[in-house]
């Protein structure tokens, strides 16, 4: 079972999606995010999501394309992962082949970092959840950044919601079942 769990800033997407997995297994919780010591706003939110979890949980930080991949195929197929998130993760993704000024090289490099997820997700022996933001609903990006990003993000929601089971979609905390 994979299930893709989206929604904006604040709307108890990743609560929502801890709660699909049993607080007892052995879940491993991939944290996609890349700490910045002088961010303490950042490590306070970090914190937060690492308090919120059962102690009986392993977390393990993937922030780059490689091992994310290599959790999702090493992953046992009784054990449930849990990713959080994918917006973080393609920020990095994007960062790593220098991709914001859309150079079609490295959006290749990109591309080709996304095909690969998309692949170990859908091979994933394990139950899989996954959190993304959904950046589609609101207004055009004012930058060409913001609209690279949005774009990239809505493509790869898109994809892996394809290889999903179930899609939910959390709007003010309450979830909406569109899969």
């Amino acid at each position: 079972m994979r299930s893709l769990v989206l929604g904006g800033a604040r709307s108890g997407k990743s609560a929502h999606a801890e709660g699909l997995v049993p607080e007892d297994a052995a879940v491993t919780y991939v944290a996609t995010s890349r700490r910045n010591p002088s961010d303490a706003e950042w490590n306070e939110r970090i914190a937060k999501h690492v308090a919120r979890r059962p102690d009986s949980w392993r977390t393990v930080e993937a922030p780059d394309s490689e091992s994310l991949r290599r959790v999702l195929a090493e992953a046992a197929g009784g054990d449930p992962v849990l990713v959080d998130d994918l917006a973080t993760w393609l920020t990095g993704v994007l960062d790593d082949a220098g991709a914001w000024e859309r150079d079609p090289a490295a959006l290749d490099v990109v591309a080709s970092h996304c095909d690969a997820l998309v692949e170990a997700v859908s091979a994933s022996a394990a139950r899989v959840v996954l959190v993304s933001a959904e950046v589609g609903l609101g207004v055009v990006p004012g930058t060409r950044s913001g609209r690279l990003f949005r774009d990239e993000l809505g493509s790869l929601n898109a994809r892996l919601a394809a290889v999903c089971d179930e899609v939910l979609l959390l709007v003010a905390g309450c979830p909406l079942r569109i899969r």
